[in-house]
């Protein structure tokens, strides 16, 4: 649906309830969403630019409150995603959202993005969008957790790391590879905090490097579509998977095991990569090049049989 010229001047009891739901509403409305954000944000809302969409629905009589409802329900979806992630959410919203503005738009995207309405950010505002001839229809849904995400994750931006992934390391990767680390730590008998502790190496941003030009370059690539949400909490797991065969091979019990694999690594790193192809399997695998371990796999085999990834480990010593 194409854009529509804003009304020169809306009727009179229209007008009335304009003023009455949303003009004396509005920064109560402001105020409830700096206070959940953290940070001052304001709404900016034409409701004449608005109006031309009406249908014979809500919005055509009551727009004021038709508005009204549109931002409450944005409040109370960010209320409900807030509560799950806490204060990196929230910092992640002001910092992707740098215009600290909340406006509403119709969505122009052809074929459009959504059924009913959802969200975007555009120039550094966050948008609540309608398709054209859906104005007032499931308003409480346009900012619900997956198309806020969505939002969030495609807005332009210079971050190395989409949303997803920075908030994937927050909760599925950071919480738990401490425990992990102290794991691999004792069974080769070293401090987790000394001169000579064991290094975890991550590599998110090489491996977000590898499996988003995997995605693009499109062709037999075969990169797991939610490769995004589960970066953090696989790389995660292939750390985990690690500590697991170590114990398997009795690298905390076995002098000789426990040697050979010092020496081995002798920078004390171990490593998660996503690599070209690989040298041992076909899924995953275990290689050591200057002293560190590299648990490696490919873009398209990302994710697939994590759990074996070090079971040959034996053999790289």
């Amino acid at each position: 649906m194409g854009r529509l010229p804003p009304a020169d001047k809306l009727p009179l009891a229209l007008r009335k309830n304009v003023r009455d739901e949303w003009d004396n509403n509005k920064a109560d409305l402001e105020q409830q969403l700096s206070d959940l954000l953290g940070t001052a944000w304001t709404i900016d809302i034409q409701p004449n630019a608005i109006w031309p969409y009406h249908n014979d629905g809500y919005a055509k009589e009551s727009l004021g409150s038709c508005l009204k409802a549109y931002i409450e329900g944005v409040i109370y979806q960010m209320k409900y995603v807030s509560g799950k992630y806490g204060d990196d959410w929230k910092s992640e919203v002001n910092t992707i959202c740098s215009e600290h503005v909340l406006t509403m738009d119709v969505e122009e995207h052809e074929p459009p993005r959504f059924s009913y309405g959802g969200c975007d950010v555009l120039d550094g505002k966050l948008r609540i969008l309608f398709v054209g001839t859906n104005l007032g229809v499931n308003i409480d849904y346009c900012c619900q957790e997956d198309a806020l995400t969505r939002a969030l994750n495609e807005a332009p931006g210079d971050a190395p790391l989409s949303f997803v992934v920075r908030m994937g390391m927050r909760t599925d990767y950071e919480p738990k590879i401490g425990d992990v680390r102290k794991q691999i730590a004792a069974l080769l008998g070293k401090s987790d905090n000394g001169d000579d502790a064991v290094t975890l190496s991550p590599n998110f941003e090489a491996s977000f490097a590898k499996l988003d030009a995997a995605v693009k370059a499109g062709g037999n690539s075969d990169v797991r579509e939610d490769w995004q949400r589960t970066l953090a909490d696989f790389t995660h797991r292939y750390f985990d998977a690690l500590a697991y065969h170590m114990k398997y091979i009795k690298v905390g019990e076995d002098e000789l095991v426990q040697e050979g694999l010092l020496e081995a690594v002798s920078t004390n790193e171990y490593a998660f990569r996503i690599v070209d192809s690989l040298k041992y399997d076909s899924y995953c695998e275990v290689d050591i090049e200057d002293g560190v371990l590299y648990l490696q796999t490919t873009a398209s085999k990302f994710g697939v049989n994590i759990d074996s990834v070090a079971s040959k480990l034996m053999d790289r010593l």
